[in-house]
């Protein structure tokens, strides 16, 4: 199902130039730095021309990506059109939000024109974050939770949960990030056999056959503790060593940790995933609503579509997509 009102911009025809300044232009886009890199590409920083908005594109090289094999049958252009296909279908305040496709035939460059987030990460470089004291967490998480929950609902598996893909933009809203790992799945199947994400953040479960929701919600849990902690709960000195822990060690917290939030920290890192809680249990939890009070409900477009259709008696299935 897509859920957004506008569709994303596909346009094949991408004009390489230079402004009067000397600085680089892709079509109306105009470069200013160089700001991150992604899984396969870097991530620049430019200035449209158009709407004066500053977006964050991510250049890629089709060459590289179809050379690059990822699984026996797959190469990293896989993941990208995969990535593109899935945040073609998205638009909610809690998740960044692609723009703009540019894959022209002609050449070999392929951009996806991002939302800019203008503010950080929820964790500034690529370790965890010094404890940033709960009631920043807990705001962090009620954002988190809702993409996250949104996603889920939406049959899809994000699979790489972990402060560097989660952005603060300037006005203190979480947005999640990097869907190259991501998965659709068919109605409440979920099980995934492709190796998940970042080890230190993956679910015990997620060597074998796993549940991507579940995963998912675990990677949430490892996220709290880091942003809270500033430091993983698991964590060995190899990659292996890494996972004998996640799988056999016990969860540790301090003792002076509020109960609340350790109740709410053993629910999401239970080793069990059938035993783990599930997001809608977390948005419950009583350590999440805080003061705040419940997380709100974000009202998606294709549900108020499909209320509508149904109060007029049409259904229009161009809305939607069917995946492999």
């Amino acid at each position: 199902m897509i859920c957004r009102q506008v569709p994303v911009k596909e346009t094949h025809k991408c004009v390489r130039t230079e402004d009067e300044n000397g600085n680089k232009m892709v079509n109306e886009y105009v470069r200013e730095c160089k700001i991150g890199a992604g899984s396969y590409g870097k991530v620049v920083l430019y200035r449209s021309l158009v709407d004066g908005q500053h977006y964050a594109i991510k250049a890629f090289h089709k060459s590289h990506l179809l050379k690059l094999r990822v699984a026996p049958s797959e190469t990293a252009m896989t993941d990208v059109l995969r990535e593109v296909h899935i945040m073609k279908m998205l638009h909610h305040p809690n998740i960044v939000n692609l723009i703009e496709v540019i894959d022209d035939p002609d050449i070999d460059h392929f951009y996806m024109v991002l939302e800019y987030v203008e503010g950080k990460w929820v964790c500034e470089g690529s370790g965890p974050p010094g404890g940033i004291g709960e009631c920043t967490a807990r705001k962090y998480l009620r954002d988190i939770v809702s993409g996250l929950m949104y996603l889920h609902a939406h049959n899809i598996v994000h699979g790489d949960i972990k402060p560097d893909n989660l952005l603060v933009s300037g006005n203190g809203t979480v947005k999640i990030g990097d869907f190259s790992v991501s998965q659709v799945f068919e109605d409440e199947n979920d099980e995934l056999r492709r190796s998940p994400g970042t080890p230190v953040f993956t679910a015990p479960e997620c060597w074998l056959t796993y549940r991507g929701r579940a995963a998912d919600t675990w990677a949430v849990g490892v996220t709290l503790y880091c942003l809270v902690l500033g430091q993983y709960p698991f964590l060995g000195d190899t990659l292996q060593d890494t996972y004998d822990k996640i799988v056999n060690n016990p969860l540790v917290l301090p003792d002076d940790m509020t109960p609340q939030l350790k109740n709410l920290l053993e629910g999401l890192l239970c080793k069990d995933p059938i035993m783990r809680l599930t997001l809608e249990a977390v948005a419950k939890h009583t350590w999440v609503i805080g003061d705040d009070g419940s997380i709100p409900q974000y009202s998606c477009w294709c549900k108020r579509k499909s209320l509508r259709e149904e109060s007029n008696g049409t259904k229009d299935d161009s809305s939607i997509t069917h995946s492999d």
